[in-house]
């Protein structure tokens, strides 16, 4: 997986082989070696190339785009799954969700929608503090 997304990274962002070898610091038959998977960079070089290219390490290494349909997704930007609206509005938020917002059990929640643009969830903690900033700021 972290060959194909170096390379669709690297095609992504229009560039030779050469530019982001220059770019990361390394030689073009490093890079290379890392497309064709003959070798695997360390985790510090990882790390170079995920902030290189705004991506989690974890995703620049475990994403598939074969499973998912989709590039890498920029840092912080997550896809969780297709959910299904039960007969009375009711969804299940699915667990990495759950895991990587903290959301519990009992969690009061604030649904937010725009026309043009969808729904957004959000823990009502969050709201409470995006309020309280701009009470603030004032």
């Amino acid at each position: 997986m972290f060959k194909d997304n170096l390379i669709s990274l690297r095609k992504m962002n229009h560039l030779s082989q050469e530019e982001l070898a220059e770019k990361l610091g390394i030689s073009r038959q490093t890079l290379s070696k890392y497309e064709t998977g003959e070798s695997v960079p360390d985790i510090e070089k990882c790390k170079v190339i995920a902030d290189y290219f705004e991506v989690s390490i974890d995703d620049l290494v475990n994403h598939s785009e074969k499973e998912t349909g989709l590039l890498v997704p920029p840092k912080g930007k997550h896809l969780f799954g297709m959910v299904k609206m039960g007969d009375k509005g009711q969804i299940v938020i699915p667990a990495k969700a759950r895991k990587i917002f903290d959301l519990k059990p009992g969690d009061n929640l604030i649904v937010l929608g725009d026309e043009a643009q969808g729904l957004a969830i959000m823990k009502e903690a969050g709201l409470l503090s995006m309020m309280e900033a701009f009470r603030s700021a004032k």
